[in-house]
């Protein structure tokens, strides 16, 4: 889920927020460009599943699965596992979270995640949203979520689960922390680390919308650590404070790390209100930093303005879009250990419309250059992911709408675009798609039309592996599926 504000009630923000089951072939597609495409989702694990209606509104999408993401065994690249929402609500969260596994990075077969009622063996939640996945040195998988109930109260848990078996069975499921409201918890990322075996970070925002003293809003950073493969994780402290100026709240914490140092780096969104919570006074990026494993942590650092404005349909502004705005999507060179960050930024619109822009630092996130556009000039584009691969080629992965005419407000064509830009030159830059063309309006309707807060990219040796969200034409009960491909980059 995520909730940005502003808002007037914790309930109001939330309506915007494993077992293994019979293994499916994947089947495979083409980009125009020749990269084969695999679609990850098959079937539906919860088409039977009656839970989850928070009111008469409440709309279910049977056989959508949205907002994937992915991780690469660092030891065997053909061993993949992607993680998604299966059957979005339009008023928060999905019926459950599935996961696709591979062994040979080309065939998926199906795993449910223990993280709502409607999965065999689920966590007591009647829905569940904001999948995330990642495996460490050792070959551990550890999932992450947020499980969330709207009938009793509105109850939010983050939950992690592991897997040794590379997704085919999860176990050691942990709730990492739970609030009732006014608490309400947001928007988690869950890392492993890739030195340190056996422990991994999830972190999120814990939203207090009744806090006591002169503000009516405080969003601080949580995080929770394991150090055991997942068998046990702490109790979730802050660690990411924005009680000193009132009505601000983070959002987007993600951690990532350098391999060469294991220095850790989380990077998120702050955002602050005027007193009524109407209207964004100020809104940056800023990073963290730890040099101990998560034990303690740096002053923020100002990595960038959030200058992101709202998503929309270019043809009819009154048509919502729902991306990774506010959101930001950082990697680290393995090689120089240079730190980027993408994100959506209105700069090279005259803030008009979101792209895709890119800053970077090369001194361990002291200080950072100022933005470079990346998606093409005059179109609008949404949902960046970054990596970088071991040669230290930087991809980025976007939606783009370059192909929508003008005066057309029936379809909103869209397309994944993939950029490279080898050792992080610019000048260099190369750019091709990666999906069909397809019309997101498609997509359920959540708070906007919904693809997934974020799509998933990861560096897969000297290239990178996607994970995305396509729409489909005259298919009203399976409006999405997921598909991953391995991407070579220059």
């Amino acid at each position: 889920m995520r909730v940005r504000l502003p808002l007037t009630a914790v309930t109001t923000a939330a309506l915007l927020l494993g077992t293994v089951t019979g293994a499916t072939p994947a089947t495979a597609g083409r980009d125009p460009d020749g990269t084969p495409l695999v679609k990850v989702s098959q079937g539906d694990p919860y088409a039977r599943c009656t839970i989850g209606a928070r009111s008469p509104e409440s709309v279910v999408y049977p056989g959508t699965e949205v907002e994937p993401y992915l991780s690469v065994d660092p030891r065997d690249r053909k061993r993949v596992v992607t993680v998604f929402q299966q059957d979005r609500w339009n008023d928060g969260g999905a019926r459950g979270l599935a996961a696709g596994w591979s062994t040979d990075g080309h065939t998926f077969h199906r795993s449910t995640l223990p993280f709502s009622l409607c999965a065999p063996g689920g966590a007591d939640y009647e829905r569940a949203s904001d999948p995330w996945v990642s495996t460490g040195p050792d070959g551990t998988v550890y999932a992450g979520g947020e499980g969330v109930d709207f009938t009793k109260s509105t109850r939010t848990a983050l939950l992690a689960a592991t897997s040794r078996d590379g997704g085919r069975t999860w176990q050691n499921l942990t709730t990492t922390g739970v609030d009732e409201q006014p608490f309400f918890n947001d928007k988690p990322s869950l890392t492993a680390d890739p030195v340190r075996k056996g422990t991994a970070y999830q972190v999120w925002n814990r939203l207090d919308n009744d806090p006591p003293g002169p503000s009516s809003l405080d969003g601080p950073g949580y995080i929770s650590v394991t150090r055991d493969g997942g068998r046990t994780w702490s109790r979730a402290r802050q660690f990411v404070a924005t009680s000193a100026v009132p009505d601000t709240q983070t959002i987007g914490h993600l951690i990532v790390a350098d391999r060469r140092s294991g220095t850790l780096y989380d990077f998120f969104d702050r955002i602050t209100y005027s007193d009524d919570l109407s209207t964004v006074t100020e809104a940056r990026y800023e990073v963290v930093t730890s040099t101990d494993a998560g034990k303690t942590w740096s002053a923020p650092v100002t990595v960038a303005r959030d200058t992101s404005v709202p998503e929309v349909d270019p043809n009819d502004p009154t048509r919502p879009l729902r991306a990774a705005a506010t959101l930001p999507s950082p990697a680290v060179d393995p090689r120089t250990g240079t730190l980027y960050m993408a994100y959506e930024g209105s700069d090279f619109s005259g803030g008009k419309f979101d792209s895709v822009q890119l800053v970077r630092s090369t001194d361990g996130g002291r200080t950072w250059g100022t933005p470079e556009l990346i998606s093409p000039k005059g179109v609008p584009a949404f949902s960046p992911s970054i990596a970088v691969t071991e040669p230290g080629t930087v991809a980025l992965t976007y939606y783009d709408l370059r192909f929508l005419r003008p005066g057309d407000t029936t379809t909103l064509p869209t397309a994944y675009q993939l950029a490279t830009l080898p050792h992080g030159n610019p000048k260099l830059r190369t750019e091709r798609r990666i999906s069909r063309i397809f019309d997101w309006l498609r997509a359920p309707l959540a708070g906007g039309y919904f693809l997934g807060d974020y799509q998933g990219l990861v560096a897969d040796g000297r290239g990178v592996r996607a994970v995305l969200t396509e729409t489909h034409s005259n298919t009203p009960r399976n409006r999405t599926d997921v598909y991953t491909a391995t991407l070579h980059t220059p």
